[in-house]
């Protein structure tokens, strides 16, 4: 067992240059998905390098990720060990925090100033020259350059499937956070159903992401090559969507774990770190339905 005494240092380690190809794989393979949706080109390509890139980082994660599963098994990790994971998962979600802060700021910055210019408003009003008669009205059905972002018939209610999401994933952190005490004190039966619970919300709530995508797709022309609201909505929606995919892979991971045993009361940062990460995702969706589709 592993003490503050003998702090563990890991072996050298393939992981990181592995994640570090995959991911760059993989976001390469996602910005040239958008690049040529909007430029109207084929997308076969983009997809190839995109769908190589993934499969990158699900073998890198079932590798490093095992590998550490195995020296907290064998009592390598110390109390120090475990402040440092809490501390590495804290900064990882405070990246994710500034990720989806970049994304909401320019939803901001396209309705409170971009927007009101080209419609004649403030002191850079002048560029309604640019597309003289310009209405700014938001969610935008009428581009500036309708003819080369055709604008979408509709947007998606609020009241429809987002409703029905929302309360699917605030029910998710619900059921997740009993899992969790459950598990705290020993009762592992209890904490298998609800977090088992957790991750049936989880499925329903992808399941009618991509119901709603479809509706989007054929029945409202909104795409991402729909102008700037259809950019900031699937930009959103969808990175939020493939968050939601992660963490549901980290909780059944979590439920795998705990039938093989893993974990007891007071030794269980891995389900920790997942429920932290879980709850996260859980509120970057209620900023979504409300400055997405509500306002």
């Amino acid at each position: 067992m592993a003490t503050e005494q003998s702090y563990y240092v890991p072996e050298q380690s393939k992981w990181p240059i592995i994640a570090t190809v995959g991911l760059g794989t993989m976001l390469y393979g996602l910005a040239s998905i958008m690049v040529e949706s909007s430029a109207g080109a084929s997308t076969t390509t983009a997809w190839v390098v995109f769908s190589v890139g993934s499969l990158i980082m699900v073998y890198m994660l079932f590798g490093w990720f095992g590998n550490v599963i195995k020296e907290s098994r064998e009592g390598l990790y110390s109390a120090q060990m475990d402040r440092s994971f809490r501390w590495g998962m804290s900064w990882f979600i405070f990246s994710e925090i500034m990720f989806f802060a970049a994304f909401f700021g320019v939803l901001f910055y396209v309705r409170m100033w971009a927007l009101p210019w080209l419609g004649g408003e403030g002191d850079r009003g002048s560029s309604n020259m640019l597309w003289e008669g310009f209405e700014a009205t938001w969610p935008l059905l009428n581009n500036p350059n309708s003819e080369a972002f055709p604008p979408p018939e509709g947007v998606i209610s609020a009241w429809g499937l987002p409703l029905v999401n929302t309360i699917l994933l605030v029910t998710s952190s619900f059921t997740l956070t009993v899992a969790h005490h459950a598990l705290k004190h020993d009762e592992r039966k209890k904490a298998k159903i609800w977090l088992a619970g957790t991750i049936l919300l989880a499925v329903v709530f992808l399941f009618f992401q991509a119901e709603e995508y479809v509706e989007a797709y054929t029945e409202l022309s909104l795409t991402l090559s729909s102008g700037i609201y259809g950019s900031t909505f699937f930009m959103l929606t969808g990175f939020h969507g493939a968050h939601v995919l992660l963490g549901t892979i980290m909780l059944i991971t979590m439920l795998i774990r705990l039938q093989k045993g893993h974990f007891t009361g007071d030794n269980h940062f891995a389900f920790e770190a997942s429920s932290w990460y879980w709850h996260f995702v859980d509120v970057v969706w209620l900023g979504l339905f409300i400055f997405v589709y509500i306002i």
